[in-house]
């Protein structure tokens, strides 16, 4: 039996390395294929100073009426350029995971410069971006954006609650309020 056993291993061994070398042939030629990143997709926003409370305040107000006008039930989190929190609420009715999403994709998107969606996006597309997968601590869902004041990056707004797109209308709605 052990005799039998042997070359099988031999076989599967070989077999299993020519997968990996195609593998990885695969993912350097798609590698090779994809163009740099622009300038402008290079180029993100400065931390500037936290936002206040006065501007989370509108921001928030901003969102959640933009969540009452479509009768979504959401959480909201605001938080400041160093990521900690300066404001929370959630709708009545929200079911309680999107305590945790919301805070996440605020979070994210602070942490990465740039809407939790970008994340998503790179995941969904495969190859280099499933890399992100090992990033601790992140939530690539759309719904989180950076709020940029004057080109800098004073805070994020995370929504969830609602599919992704309407978490993301919601954030969209508090961080356009400080633009005004």
């Amino acid at each position: 039996m052990s005799r039998m056993l042997a070359p099988a291993c031999a076989l599967a061994a070989f077999v299993m390395m020519a997968a990996f070398v195609m593998m990885a042939a695969t993912a350097g030629s798609a590698l090779a294929q994809q163009s740099p990143p622009s300038a402008s997709a290079a180029a993100t926003p400065p931390y500037g100073p936290p936002i206040t409370l006065e501007q989370a305040k509108r921001a928030m107000a901003a969102a959640e009426l933009e969540a009452a006008k479509n009768s979504w039930q959401v959480a909201i989190t605001i938080l400041d350029s160093g990521g900690n929190m300066v404001m929370f609420h959630k709708v009545d009715n929200t079911q309680l995971a999107s305590i945790g999403a919301s805070e996440g994709k605020a979070s994210t998107a602070i942490r990465f410069k740039r809407p939790s969606k970008a994340l998503d996006d790179a995941i969904a597309a495969g190859g280099a971006g499933l890399r992100l997968l090992a990033v601790k601590d992140i939530t690539p869902l759309e719904g989180g954006l950076p709020v940029v004041v004057d080109g800098k990056i004073i805070g994020a707004i995370g929504v969830s609650g609602a599919l992704s797109s309407q978490d993301a209308q919601v954030a969209k709605a508090g961080a356009d309020a400080l633009g005004r």
